[in-house]
């Protein structure tokens, strides 16, 4: 997750999805991911305040989340010169949870915009801070 002044995503030249202050969100699922899990996810992105002046995405009535599906956050580049992807869900399964952490947070009142599943993607930001965190679902504390 960035925090970001603007963001966008373009696929075959043309743009599906920009926002301007919030948060860029890159998502990435596991085998062992839930809907539980997206829950989770969006509750967090919805209520950290890492925007400034303190706030959550939540609290400045303007302020957007891009959500990009991102399969690479699973790689593993423990052996060889070539990532390994056998971490990251199969792609009905990823699809389903990225749409449901973008849903819970329109649900929550929030302006969300997607990249597009499965494309290959331009990814466009001004990073504000800079200011770069990794959530973790599994990670309950």
């Amino acid at each position: 997750m960035q925090r970001v002044e603007r963001a966008s995503v373009r696929v075959d030249g043309r743009t599906v999805g920009e926002i301007g202050t919030g948060l860029l969100v890159l998502v990435g699922v596991t085998h062992s991911d839930t809907g539980s899990d997206a829950a989770a996810l969006a509750r967090k992105v919805h209520g950290l305040r890492i925007l400034r002046n303190e706030r959550s995405v939540a609290d400045i009535p303007d302020a957007g989340v891009l959500v990009v599906s991102q399969f690479t956050l699973f790689a593993d580049t423990r052996k060889g010169r070539r990532p390994s992807f056998i971490d990251a869900a199969p792609p009905e399964m990823a699809e389903t949870l990225v749409e449901r952490c973008a849903q819970f947070l329109r649900e929550a009142g929030i302006h969300v915009e997607t990249g597009r599943f499965g494309a290959y993607m331009q990814v466009s930001l001004l990073n504000d801070g800079p200011v770069t965190i990794v959530l973790d679902s599994s990670d309950r504390r």
